[in-house]
């Protein structure tokens, strides 16, 4: 029987239930250590760089090494983390194999922004990396939590979408519903501007057009959102829709993307088109790919699905329909997609 979230749809299979709520734990222990504002510690100091070279977090290493720990007598076979280098066998007996981002959004944490955590569960294979190494619709369930305002636990175990909200005087979740279909209609778009000049043509042409807003081809203005957290534009765009981008650019280290398939983009994917949304490459869809390596990385664009579709129109346009010339021609004039 679960004990940190209240109830569980009938169906699931009882290990994929116990980890859900282990994962739940952690959670809400993470969420009072991240209410109490660094009492215990100052959870944004600097430790070195994780796997694949990225800064650390102190609260970083705390995550991984509490989800990890909760993890370990249960029925977890593999373990793969983006603090961890390889893959970390838990139980040799188990079922299970989890995928997970500790703490998405680390940067944020002295700043009071909403971070979170990633995880996606696979069946466990006999070899470590085949169990990951694997298209994200091999996934049994995926989910996050979001510590902000409210601390959410957001999971999909093969059917909707469920939302817990932490009750902070038990410190359990409680479901509080189903996330209905991601709209259609929204004004609002995810991108970091600040690499416009690095983009290829097709995403600049793409938010060119939104920043042209009612004088544009789509003949709406747009509004544009960047939070640094991929938990919480993931919230955001389950609630009220849009579209998030992370294309790959020309910067070096950027030229696949940044964020990891395996524990990042798959299990947001997952969630997104359980949600009635996409998520895609900018071209593919993201739960078909088949990963290379633990942490590879992938661009990534997901929301509302005739937003994302849309990207992949701009993707198809000859070179030459990508010009200063294009708003003017208007080849998608009046459609806000």
């Amino acid at each position: 029987m679960p004990t940190t979230l209240d109830t569980l749809p009938p169906g699931i299979a009882p290990d994929l239930a116990d980890t859900l709520d282990r994962l739940a734990s952690v959670a809400s222990a993470l969420a009072w250590r991240i209410a109490r504002g660094g009492l215990d510690g100052d959870l944004a100091a600097g430790q070195g760089t994780n796997a694949d070279g990225d800064s650390q977090k102190a609260l970083d290493v705390i995550a991984d090494d509490s989800y990890r720990a909760a993890l370990a007598d249960g029925a977890v076979r593999h373990y793969a983390s983006e603090e961890q280098d390889d893959v970390c066998t838990l139980n040799p007996a188990g079922t299970l194999a989890v995928a997970i981002d500790p703490l998405d959004g680390s940067s944020n944490i002295d700043t009071n922004v909403s971070i979170g955590t990633i995880f996606g569960i696979y069946p466990a294979a006999a070899d470590p990396s085949d169990s990951f190494l694997r298209p994200g619709r091999d996934l049994l369930a995926a989910g996050y939590a979001i510590f902000g305002p409210q601390c959410c636990f957001m999971v999909c175990a093969g059917g909707a979408v469920l939302k817990y909200v932490l009750d902070p005087a038990t410190r359990r979740f409680a479901r509080s519903g189903e996330v209905q279909p991601i709209p259609r209609e929204s004004t609002e778009y995810a991108i970091n501007a600040s690499n416009y000049r690095h983009w290829p043509a097709p995403i600049r042409a793409y938010v060119d057009d939104r920043v042209a807003g009612s004088e544009g081809p789509t003949g709406r203005n747009f509004n544009m959102r960047w939070i640094a957290s991929l938990v919480a534009e993931t919230h955001r765009i389950l609630t009220r829709g849009g579209i998030f981008l992370y294309p790959a650019d020309s910067r070096k280290g950027y030229e696949s993307g940044r964020l990891r398939l395996v524990y990042e983009c798959a299990p947001i994917a997952f969630l997104v088109e359980a949600a009635g949304g996409m998520a895609s490459t900018g071209t593919d869809r993201i739960l078909d790919i088949v990963p290379e390596r633990l942490h590879a990385r992938t661009p990534f664009v997901f929301g509302s699905a005739n937003k994302v579709s849309r990207v992949a129109t701009y993707h198809d346009l000859p070179a030459q329909e990508i010009s200063a010339l294009f708003n003017k021609r208007g080849l998608f004039r009046g459609q806000d997609s």
